[in-house]
């Protein structure tokens, strides 16, 4: 997960990380932003990378905003002017809270903390038809930016197949145990069920000689 959305300060085109993969997808120029329920800003230019989303004012080129990929839940395209009053690209943003919160009350740290509380951000370009080009690149970049499930699966390790457990209880214990998540009568299939009932047959025919011998032996039976 990413940590929201942030400002930033640029004197030209931002700067990409390129040593580890940043490129650019896209520039948008003529694009309107509008946090929450704030008012939407003066347009400015729009740069999407694989990684991130930047906006940056055209009137100041100092202004901007960015937001990580990772930080982005949901994005579609609003052309209901019951839901916002011109067409927009709609996106949802996730925030985290930090562990070690800042509580500096210079003016730089406030305007961070309110931005991290930002959920919600409004992409209008001055011609609509650009929506669905820039939801498609959205599309794309959500793509290369899959949610890291490392965590998910470290926490369900601990789960194995049948197999697994039995091959583990026999280094442990030196033997192998039927097979837990099977049931009586079903341990290995009805060919070894079978045979075990004719193992116990053979052993009851072994019995019932056993005593015909010691019968025969004192001449009483035959």
């Amino acid at each position: 997960m990413g940590v929201g959305l942030r400002e930033i300060r640029c004197s030209g085109e931002p700067v990409l990380d390129s040593e580890n993969g940043e490129e650019l997808m896209r520039v948008q120029p003529g694009v309107g932003i509008a946090l929450a329920d704030r008012p939407c800003e003066s347009p400015g230019t729009l740069y999407i990378t694989n990684k991130q989303v930047i906006w940056v004012n055209d009137v100041d080129r100092t202004k901007g905003y960015a937001i990580d990929f990772l930080s982005i839940s949901l994005h579609a395209i609003s052309r209901d002017p019951e839901t916002y009053p011109v067409p927009c690209l709609y996106t949802q943003i996730d925030t985290e809270e930090e562990a070690d919160e800042d509580h500096s009350d210079s003016e730089s740290n406030q305007s961070q903390q309110n931005l991290s509380n930002i959920t919600e951000m409004r992409l209008i370009p001055s011609d609509p038809t650009q929506l669905d080009t820039l939801f498609e690149t959205f599309c794309r970049c959500a793509e290369l930016n899959p949610e890291p499930n490392g965590e998910e699966e470290e926490e369900h390790n601990w789960i194995f197949s049948a197999d697994q457990m039995v091959d583990e209880e026999a280094e442990d214990e030196g033997y192998l145990s039927h097979n837990p998540a099977n049931t009586i009568g079903q341990s290995n299939g009805d060919h070894d069920l079978a045979r075990t009932v004719l193992e116990l047959q053979i052993n009851d025919r072994r019995f019932e000689d056993a005593e015909e011998m010691e019968d025969n032996g004192d001449g009483t039976h035959h």
